[in-house]
C-alpha cells in the first residue's frame, strides 16, 4: 500500500518535506526512549501538537458529544501528548484560505480527529482529539496544499494574522494580505526567532479604526500608510511593539510612526534579534516581549532596535517580494453566477443585516459565515468548499472573531447564496454582532481551563439572538467574549462584557464562577482593556449580561458607548446593581450552580478533592481576602474616575495593600495573630508559600508571588497610568490565585 510520503512526494517542497521527515525520525528515537520528554515536548509544539485536558471525557459543543476513552495508564508520564489524544494547530497565515485547503483539512478532522474544525481567535484552524503517531502524514497532506504547522506553537513567531478584509475593507490604506503572508514566511524557521524566552505574535492591520487586526494586542503590529515623498504614494506602515493581553495586559507603544514597505522586513528582524538578546529566559512569566519593552520603556527599546538595524547583514530577501504584493489583487467571477429572486422572508433580512459586508468594489459584497464557538464540521467544510468555487474565485478568511468570511460575491447573487448556506446550516444571522460570542476552549480541552467558558458562550449566544439585540442599532456592535482562564485566550479584556473562569469555595463544595470584565474596547484595533469587577457564580452569568444591557440602554445618552456609560455612571454604582448577584446560593438550595456548563457532574477543578471549614482561622482568612478584593477594586475606582497624579499614586499603593492582606490571610491559616507590617508579611510569606511552593499551581506555578514580591520592591516608584493599571490587574491575579491556594489547602486538610 502506498504511504502519503510516497503518493505526495512530488506535491510537498523539499524544505517541508525535510522538516517533517525529522520530526517523524525524533517520534521514533522518542518510542525508543533516546530523547527526554522535555525536550521532545518542545518539539512536538514547534510542530503545532499540544496535549489536551480529558478529566471532561466529553467535548460539549452543541453538536455533537464524542465519548473519549481514557485510560489510566496513558496519564503516566509527563509528556502525556505521547500517550494520549491532544490537538493539532495548524497556522493559517492572514487568515487566506483556498477552497482546496478547507477540504483537506475537513478530510483530516473525518480521518484523525472528531470531524470538527474549530477556528481560532488568531486565525488558525485547530483539530483535537489528534493522536500523534498520525500528524506526520497529516503534516505531509498539509504541505501538500501549501500549509505547514510549523511554529503553530513554541517560542517563536506564531501566525501573523491580518483583516479579513483586507482588499476589499472601505476604510483601508491598502491591501496588506500579501505583507502579512510575506512576513509570515520569511520568519518561518528563520534563525533569529528561535532564541525566544516566549512566543511572538503578529499581526497587520488595513485601518487604525477597526477591530480586524487587534494591532493594540499584539507583540508587534503593523498598520498600514501611506505619505507623499517626491511626489509619490508610498506605502508603509505604523509599527507598534509591546503589546498583549494574557495575565496582565499590556498596550502596544509605537516604534516607527511611518516604516516603508522595504523597511518593514528587516525591522522586524532587529526587534526579533533584540528580543531573543535581552528577553527573559529563565523566568516564563516575565519572557514576552512586552515585559521587556516595559522593563527598557520604548525609547531606549528604540535605540537598540536602531542599533541591531546597522549590523544586520542585507538580504535580498527584505524587498523581492514587493512588486508582487504591490500587484497583488484578488479577482472575482466576471459576472454573477445565478442572480435569481428568491423570497427568504424575514429572516433574510436579519441575516443580510448582520452578516454581509459593502466591499468598496461596486456591486460586491463580504460575507460572514456565522460558526457557532468556532466549530464547523467536516461535512459542511466540503460542502462549503463547493460554494467558495461556484460564488467567488476561490476567496476565503477566517477570523479572529472565529468565523469564515467570504470575499467578492456578487450582490446579485446573495438570495441564492443565503440559500446555499441554509442547505448546510450555515446560514446563522448575527455575525460580529452582540450575540457572535467568543469563546476560548475552557475545560472541554484545554489544560488550564477553570470554568467551562464555551458552555456559557454557548448560552449567551442563544440568548442574545432570542432578544434578537442583534438588531438593535444600539446594541448591535457591542462585544461579549469569554476565556476559561486568566490567561485571555477568549479575548476577554478587550471585550464590552468580558468573563474569565474562576471558583469559589462554599461550605463544602466548590463553586464554577466567572470574573466579570468592564469596559474594554474592541474598536480601534483593541483600542483599550477592561477591568474587573468581581467574581461571580457562573450560573449567574448570564442575568449579569441582561441586566448591564438594560442598564446600557437606560442610560445612554446620544452616541455614547457601552465603555462610556459604564465610565460614566461610575463602576462602583454598576457594581451596586449587580450586589446581589455575587453571593451564590448553598449547595443545598441550588445544587445546579455547583455544576459548570454542560457538565451533569458537580464541578471540581482536575483532580482538587472538595473543601471543607476549618473554623475560626478559615473565617479569618476569608475576611483578610474579601478586604483585599475591596481595596483592589477601590484602586480600579480611583484610577479611572480621578487621573491626577495623587490618584495615580493612591491607586498603586492600593493594589499594593490588597496584595499584602490576601496574602496575610494566607498566613493566618497557621498564625491568626500575623502583624500587619508589609515588610513582616511580605518576608513570611516567601519563606511560608513561595519557597515551599504552596503557593505554586499546575497552571501559573509561582508567577503571581513573584507579581507580589515585585510590588514589594517597588512600592514607593512613580505610578504612570499604565504601571497603576498594570499593579492593579496584578493584584487582581494574586488575589485570585490566594483564593485557589487557600482552597487547595482546605481540601488537602480535608483528604488528610
Amino acid at each position: 500500500m502506498t504511504s502519503w510520503k510516497e503518493a505526495l512526494a512530488d506535491r510537498i517542497p523539499e524544505t517541508l518535506a525535510n522538516e517533517i521527515d525529522e520530526f517523524e525520525a525524533q517520534m521514533e528515537l522518542k518510542k525508543l526512549g533516546k530523547i527526554d520528554d522535555k525536550v521532545f515536548a518542545e518539539l512536538r509544539l514547534r510542530r503545532g501538537a499540544y496535549g489536551q485536558r480529558y478529566d471532561n471525557g466529553y467535548r460539549h459543543d452543541g453538536q455533537q458529544s464524542r465519548k473519549i476513552p481514557f485510560p489510566d495508564e496513558l496519564t503516566k508520564g509527563p509528556d502525556t501528548y505521547w500517550h494520549a489524544p491532544g490537538m493539532q494547530r495548524i497556522k493559517i497565515p492572514g487568515g487566506q484560505m483556498t477552497a482546496e485547503q478547507l477540504e483537506v483539512m475537513a478530510d483530516l478532522a473525518e480521518e484523525y480527529s472528531d470531524a470538527i474544525l474549530h477556528v481560532t481567535t488568531r486565525q488558525d484552524i485547530q483539530l483535537h482529539f489528534v493522536h500523534i503517531e498520525d500528524t506526520p502524514d497529516m503534516h505531509r497532506r498539509l504541505a501538500a496544499v501549501g500549509i505547514t504547522t510549523r511554529e503553530a506553537c513554541g517560542n517563536s513567531w506564531r501566525n501573523v494574522t491580518a483583516c479579513p478584509r483586507a482588499g476589499v475593507c472601505q476604510d483601508e490604506a491598502f491591501d496588506v494580505t500579501p505583507y502579512a503572508v510575506e512576513t509570515a514566511w520569511y520568519f518561518m524557521g528563520h534563525r533569529d526567532v528561535q532564541d525566544f524566552g516566549r512566543k511572538f505574535k503578529p499581526a497587520f492591520s488595513g485601518c487604525s479604526q477597526h477591530a480586524c487586526g487587534l494591532v493594540n494586542m499584539h507583540d508587534m503590529g503593523y498598520v498600514a500608510k501611506t505619505r507623499e515623498i517626491d511626489g509619490e504614494t508610498v506605502r508603509g506602515f505604523e509599527v507598534w511593539v509591546g503589546g498583549g493581553l494574557g495575565a496582565v495586559p499590556h498596550e502596544a507603544k509605537l516604534l516607527r510612526e511611518f516604516a516603508t514597505e522595504e523597511e518593514i522586513i528587516p525591522l522586524s528582524q532587529a526587534v526579533s534579534r533584540v528580543f531573543a538578546r535581552l528577553g527573559e529566559k529563565k523566568n516564563r512569566n516575565k519572557a514576552r516581549i512586552k515585559f521587556l519593552v516595559a522593563k527598557l520603556g520604548i525609547d531606549e527599546f528604540r535605540r537598540l532596535v536602531d542599533e541591531e538595524l546597522n549590523t544586520l547583514e542585507e538580504d535580498p530577501r527584505w524587498t523581492d517580494w514587493i512588486p508582487a504584493a504591490r500587484a497583488f489583487g484578488e479577482q472575482a467571477h466576471p459576472e454573477p453566477v445565478e442572480g435569481v429572486e428568491i423570497d427568504h422572508g424575514p429572516e433574510f433580512d436579519r441575516w443580510k443585516n448582520t452578516n454581509v459586508y459593502q466591499q468598496r468594489q461596486k456591486g460586491f459584497v463580504g460575507v460572514t459565515i456565522n460558526l457557532p464557538l468556532g466549530d464547523i464540521t467536516s461535512e459542511q467544510s466540503r460542502a462549503l468548499a463547493d460554494i467558495v468555487r461556484k460564488y467567488t474565485n476561490d476567496s476565503i478568511r477566517t477570523t479572529v472573531e472565529q468565523n469564515l468570511f467570504l470575499r467578492w460575491i456578487h450582490e446579485a447573487d446573495l438570495p441564492a447564496l443565503y440559500r446555499d448556506l441554509k442547505a448546510l446550516n450555515l446560514h446563522a444571522p448575527a455575525g460580529e454582532s452582540i450575540a457572535d460570542v467568543t469563546s476560548c476552549p475552557g475545560t472541554d480541552t484545554c489544560k488550564l481551563g477553570i470554568s467551562a467558558s464555551r458552555g456559557l458562550a454557548g448560552v449567551l449566544r442563544e440568548r442574545l439572538a432570542a432578544r434578537g439585540l442583534d438588531q438593535e442599532p444600539a446594541l448591535k456592535d457591542l462585544r461579549v467574549k469569554v476565556s476559561g482562564c486568566f490567561n485571555s485566550c477568549g479575548q476577554h479584556h478587550i471585550a464590552d462584557i468580558g468573563f474569565f473562569g474562576s471558583s469559589r469555595t462554599v461550605g463544602n463544595h466548590r463553586l464554577p464562577a466567572f470574573q466579570l470584565i468592564l469596559g474594554g474596547q474592541w474598536v480601534n484595533n483593541g483600542g483599550a482593556y477592561g477591568m474587573p469587577m468581581g467574581a461571580y457564580p457562573s450560573k449567574r452569568a448570564p442575568e449579569i449580561v441582561d441586566r448591564l444591557i438594560d442598564l446600557y440602554l437606560k442610560e445612554r445618552r446620544d452616541g455614547e458607548s457601552f465603555r462610556d456609560v459604564v465610565s460614566r455612571v461610575g463602576k462602583k454604582n454598576v457594581k451596586e446593581q449587580l450586589k446581589d448577584l455575587a453571593a451564590p446560593p448553598s449547595y443545598e438550595e441550588a445544587p445546579e450552580f455547583y455544576r459548570d456548563w454542560a457538565d451533569s457532574r458537580e464541578y471540581t477543578i482536575g483532580d482538587i478533592g472538595v473543601g471543607e471549614c476549618a473554623g475560626e482561622v478559615v473565617s479569618l482568612t476569608e475576611f483578610d481576602i474579601a478586604r483585599a478584593e475591596s481595596a483592589v477594586f477601590d484602586a480600579q475606582v480611583l484610577l479611572e474616575e480621578d487621573g491626577s497624579d495623587e490618584a495615580l499614586r493612591q491607586a498603586h499603593q492600593l493594589a499594593f495593600q490588597a496584595m499584602v492582606l490576601a496574602a496575610q490571610g494566607l498566613l493566618k491559616l497557621n498564625d491568626p495573630d500575623v502583624p500587619d507590617d508589609p515588610d513582616v508579611i511580605v518576608e513570611r510569606f516567601r519563606i511560608e508559600f513561595y519557597d515551599t511552593e504552596l503557593f505554586f499551581d499546575p497552571y501559573a506555578k509561582g508567577k503571581f508571588a513573584e507579581y507580589f514580591f515585585n510590588a514589594a520592591e517597588n512600592r514607593d516608584e512613580h505610578a504612570s497610568r499604565d504601571r497603576a493599571k498594570q499593579r492593579i490587574e496584578e493584584a487582581n491575579l494574586f488575589i485570585e490565585a490566594a483564593i485557589a491556594c487557600h482552597q487547595r489547602l482546605l481540601s488537602a486538610g480535608a483528604a488528610s
